[in-house]
């Protein structure tokens, strides 16, 4: 019966990071997968949220089906994180919030909601941008197309080109934008940049869909989200993912929302209505624990100032491994090369400029695993490796082509 069926040739991060626990080198380094590491090379626990799964254990409540929609005050508090309590939007109740089964099930959601009330748009992403986009994109039965975005040359953003693009397509088209911390290459749009590009999306009646997984890991949770608000301020109506895996570190809790910005609170709760109906025939509702441990710390006063604590820590720590990396490379090529981009980029990614070949090389003699793009996990590092990883890559890099 199923003989037709193809084999998958598997997930080309997850597959490396297989291949990563099958290496038996004791000095090998991860710096693929999209995961925070701290110090230790461990994937923390958040203490913050540990305080917050205490009291839920004490609680000895049942596990019964959520709403649709999620936990209402839960959805609420992603409001309020994403947009700011006292945003005009939020106030006047015109922004839809489902809670979703990670920032993926949010893009996946949103998708198959675009893909019935506006059949006919197609969505145009970053060259480059994360891998999964095309997926639940093109997954949903959307036309995907790429605009201008990363200059290898130089290592900074296209600007101009991309503006340009988008100057020109149609109205009703739908456009992938990264709040910040942008994955894969680390380039974010400046607030000037922001400033330029939020009228022409307006004005060429453009949908934007934010995709916000990293909130936290650049400048702060309120610097990131600044690109969304700016384009609600502007009158934008929006779709907005967010995910907790990163900044609550809760990967395997599959927590985040999906946020759709409307022009009153009629269209709202129309659009959240349709939205519940979407989820229905996707996974009928979402999961407690991980809502509920994001709920309890954002609740809190105490707890949230201390998760926002943390997560400055864990932000400090990535831009502290991008000025170690920086230093050691500097050292080794002085003037002849330049890595300042490790510098400028934000978040845990970096677009390094190294070729597929290196890559390859990289992980084969000297057990440094990055993915085939020349793309860097920045929190893979630490102080015990960075030099290691450092030295390999001035090797692979002046080694003959």
């Amino acid at each position: 019966m199923f003989s037709h069926v193809p084999p998958y040739p598997g997930d080309p991060i997850l597959s490396l990071m297989e291949a990563f626990q099958q290496d038996p080198r004791a000095d090998k380094v991860s710096l693929s997968i999209g995961l925070y590491f701290d110090e230790a090379g461990r994937l923390p626990v958040l203490d913050s949220v540990r305080q917050a799964g205490d009291a839920l254990a004490r609680e000895q409540s049942p596990s019964g089906y959520l709403p649709i929609e999620g936990i209402a005050p839960y959805r609420q508090l992603v409001q309020n994180l994403v947009f700011g309590a006292q945003h005009e939007a939020v106030r006047a109740q015109r922004i839809a919030t489902v809670q979703t089964l990670g920032g993926s099930g949010a893009l996946k959601l949103g998708a198959d909601f675009i893909k019935h009330y506006f059949p006919d748009a197609e969505v145009w992403l970053s060259d480059p941008t994360w891998d999964n986009h095309l997926a639940i994109f093109q997954g949903a039965g959307l036309r995907t197309h790429s605009y201008p975005y990363y200059d290898a040359a130089t290592g900074s953003l296209r600007f101009d080109a991309m503006l340009q693009t988008l100057r020109g397509l149609p109205s009703g088209s739908v456009v992938l934008l990264h709040a910040s911390c942008h994955n894969p290459t680390g380039v974010d749009l400046s607030r000037e940049q922001w400033q330029q590009l939020i009228p022409v999306i307006v004005e060429r009646g453009l949908i934007p869909f934010v995709d916000m997984a990293y909130q936290g890991f650049g400048d702060g949770l309120d610097e990131d989200a600044w690109s969304v608000r700016a384009l609600a301020d502007a009158g934008a109506q929006a779709f907005v993912a967010n995910s907790f895996s990163k900044n609550f570190s809760l990967y395997g809790e599959r927590v985040g929302g999906l946020s759709v910005v409307c022009s009153d609170a009629a269209t709202a709760g129309n659009v959240l209505g349709q939205l519940k109906a979407t989820v229905r025939s996707n996974y009928s509702s979402p999961p407690t624990r991980g809502a509920r441990l994001v709920q309890q710390v954002l609740a809190s006063p105490e707890l949230s100032a201390q998760w926002a604590q943390e997560l400055a820590q864990m932000r400090g720590r990535i831009k502290d491994m991008r000025a170690q990396l920086h230093g050691a490379l500097h050292e080794r090529f002085g003037e002849r090369r330049d890595f300042g981009f490790l510098l400028t980029q934000r978040g845990m990614f970096s677009y390094t400029g190294i070729s597929e070949p290196q890559v390859h090389r990289l992980r084969d003699e000297h057990g440094v695993y990055l993915i085939r793009s020349g793309r860097m996990c920045m929190s893979g590092l630490s102080g015990a490796n960075v030099q290691y990883v450092a030295d390999a890559i001035a090797t692979v890099l002046e080694a003959p082509q």
